[in-house]
């Protein structure tokens, strides 16, 4: 039996964060923060706000970390060609 061939394309994954858990939780505190309590909205949109920020840079770290070019070995998909009835 023979190896199967080297794959050529890279996969990238980013790493798990909790840093959209956050946000989310942020911004419901500003919701509730409307609704009940002020100092809630306050809290929750600093959170919002830094979780934001954080999350933007970690993403543009993980892009950074994605390969420029790869070498691809398959044919590439072909478009669809659409067709006008005749």
């Amino acid at each position: 039996m023979s190896q199967p061939p080297k794959p050529t394309e890279l996969i990238h994954l980013p790493r798990a964060s909790v840093l959209p858990a956050l946000l989310a939780i942020g911004l419901a505190a500003v919701v509730v923060g409307l609704y009940s309590w002020f100092p809630y909205s306050i809290a929750g949109g600093l959170l919002a706000i830094f979780t934001l920020v954080a999350w933007l840079r970690t993403n543009r770290e993980e892009i950074a970390r994605m390969p420029r070019r790869q070498r691809t070995d398959t044919a590439p998909i072909p478009l669809s060609v659409s067709r006008t009835p005749e």
